[in-house]
């Protein structure tokens, strides 16, 4: 009886094991939301909530460029129609998976239309701040609102 209980011990350890092994793999496919909305998300190659709030930032103006692998998106040269004698042209670059400040770079050009021809004109530094910002609120509410479901 004794080998026979010594046998068994072995035995149900084995299967406890095995079983939790198998418990371990069905929980990292079935994840808590919280997780699913982490701050490092990267189906896409980049961090989605900067690519999906980069997108909506710039929604106004046509689109040349939209790689969302490397983590581009270039704009054509837009007029605001209250004012035609200036257009403006944007990149934004998405450099991480991670949502930080860091991982966004937003540049743009600036033309005015002097005689009937386009001529480069500087922008302000504060404009650009301006839309990194609104960027970042934009993609820190959407991982939000994915935490909460």
């Amino acid at each position: 009886m004794t080998a026979h209980r010594s046998f068994r011990r072995p035995a149900a350890i084995a299967i406890l094991g095995v079983a939790s092994i198998g418990l371990a793999a069905c929980s990292s496919n079935d994840r808590p939301q919280a997780d699913l909305a982490a701050a490092e998300v990267s189906t896409i190659g980049v961090n989605s909530y900067l690519w999906r709030a980069s997108l909506e930032a710039v929604s106004f103006a046509p689109l040349l460029q939209a790689d969302s692998a490397g983590g581009v998106i270039v704009t054509d040269w837009y007029a605001n129609p209250s004012n035609p004698g200036e257009r403006v042209k944007m990149t934004i670059s998405i450099l991480d998976t991670d949502l930080r400040a860091d991982a966004l770079r937003v540049a743009a050009s600036r033309q005015v239309n002097q005689a009937g021809s386009w001529v480069d004109a500087p922008v302000q530094a504060a404009t650009v701040q301006k839309l990194e910002d609104i960027i970042l609120t934009k993609a820190r509410e959407l991982r939000r609102q994915a935490i909460a479901g």
